[in-house]
């Protein structure tokens, strides 16, 4: 049966790619100062558009960083309000010479669109904002209430979402978040993304003497901050790869068989995913390598530096030695209590005579995670399901979101990443692209889901 709101997106096709093209020429790059009028630029350019579909209060909220974008349309009495989630600021180009075609300048080839941002997520965030924009147009209403937050921070780690958070709380209230961020994990099958790994990280510093010595003088006699952070770094995991600290995932949430089973469903081939990389594998055999790296914990060092590491040589024995570390953290981990525990192992197996000094970094940030039962899950399914006739398969993602879990904590507000994206699409990387194909597929995709969540009542977000 025809959808005349899917009808009337994808004759509209060409001037939503058009429109796609004009948000991608601004240069909207949060991290670097020298990008303000292109962050400028695409706040006007979505503020703009969301006052042309029919959006209500539109206005900027300031938490101290880049504003974000708010409109709203709260006409559907008794139904859900999802707060329609995207971020409109994209990562630095660098390094620009290995853009085949200039960053900026959105450029179609082979089925794709190449430009910065393309991917990540400007492409599925206008598709959010057309599928609302259609409702509006052929049916002169939305089946949710709906609430616009388009962040202007994602790419630096929402510094001010918090203070943001707090001063606009009651603007943002809703019964859940759908997000435009988060995209599909495969081209081949339907996926739905139901968590994300939590985040954690440190910094330390070991030192073994006042000041660097000489080798001739006292090599063979005192302990070098180099060997002894290796070793320190060395005692993290077991020689297959496992963490060997102590409690480090004492509190994750056991597997599930059916989280078992649909990562065995996802087609994911361990040897092809290691040759593009040029790396091997590590890590227990008592799990899969998918399940290793969406499901399971694990601990990485991100960098270790100390000594002379200039031209030619200086013989030294380095008095000091840093390490930064980072940890994924799986359903159910505390990040304060898996950090205590990494403290605690380096605490113990550092030796006399060294003193450790730790930072914590910061940016904790657990695990998210959506029950199969929850109704952005079941929506979701019954959209997608729609398309093919074979149950979506729930994949988690290993990388962490932290907005997932932050409007979890201060608003208790689950979030659904509905994006389009594919995880082959090189975002942060040059030569980021978007596939042709995706836009109309997020079109048809979009309307579905509003509808479907609006057979739920308010109350069974909060279950």
């Amino acid at each position: 049966m025809s959808d005349p709101v899917v009808d009337h997106l994808l004759a509209r096709q060409s001037d939503i790619l058009a429109d796609l093209k004009a948000l991608l020429r601004m240069p909207s790059v949060s991290a670097d100062p020298a990008f303000a009028q292109g962050m400028a630029d695409a706040r006007a350019f979505l503020a703009d558009r969301l006052t042309a579909i029919g959006m209500e209060n539109v206005q900027l909220l300031d938490g101290g960083g880049h504003p974000a974008v708010y409109g709203d349309w709260l006409h559907a009495p008794g139904k859900p309000t999802l707060l329609i989630y995207g971020h409109y600021d994209v990562q630095p180009a660098d390094p620009l010479d290995q853009w085949t075609t200039p960053p900026f300048e959105p450029t179609e080839r082979d089925g794709k669109l190449y430009a910065r941002g393309a991917s990540d997520v400007k492409g599925s965030t206008l598709i959010a904002i057309e599928s609302v924009a259609s409702l509006l147009a052929v049916e002169a209403a939305c089946p949710v209430n709906v609430k616009f937050f388009l962040e202007g921070e994602e790419e630096t780690g929402s510094p001010s979402l918090r203070p943001l958070i707090a001063r606009y709380r009651a603007l943002l209230e809703a019964d859940a978040v759908l997000s435009a961020d988060g995209g599909r994990a495969s081209r081949e099958v339907e996926t739905i993304n139901t968590g994300a790994r939590g985040t954690n990280k440190m910094e330390f510093t070991l030192r073994t003497a006042a000041g660097d010595l000489h080798s001739g003088r006292y090599g063979g006699a005192v302990r070098n901050a180099l060997h002894e952070m290796a070793a320190l770094i060395a005692s993290l995991h077991d020689r297959e790869g496992r963490v060997a600290v102590a409690g480090f995932d004492a509190d994750a949430a056991p597997l599930t068989n059916q989280q078992r089973a649909d990562t065995a469903a996802f087609p994911f081939d361990e040897s092809a995913f290691l040759a593009e990389v040029r790396a091997s594998g590590h890590g227990g055999p008592e799990f899969t390598m998918r399940e290793r790296i969406t499901l399971r914990p694990c601990l990485d060092v991100n960098g270790m530096w100390g000594g002379y590491i200039g031209a030619g040589s200086k013989t030294i024995i380095p008095a000091e030695a840093h390490a930064k570390i980072s940890i994924r953290l799986a359903a159910g981990q505390d990040p304060k209590r898996a950090l205590d525990a990494v403290v605690a192992h380096l605490e113990a197996h550092c030796p006399d005579g060294v003193n450790l000094t730790v930072d914590r970094a910061g940016g904790d940030s657990p695990a998210s995670t959506l029950a199969p039962e929850h109704p952005l899950v079941l929506a979701a399914e019954r959209v997608l399901k729609g398309g093919t006739g074979q149950r979506p398969i729930h994949v988690r993602l290993g990388a962490s979101v932290p907005i997932t879990s932050i409007f979890k904590e201060t608003m208790g507000m689950d979030t659904l990443m509905f994006g389009f994206n594919l995880p082959d699409e090189p975002v942060h990387a040059p030569n980021e692209f978007f596939r042709l194909e995706s836009i109309p597929k997020g079109l048809t995709a979009w309307p579905k889901i509003l509808r479907e969540l609006a057979t739920f009542e308010p109350a069974a977000f909060k279950a």
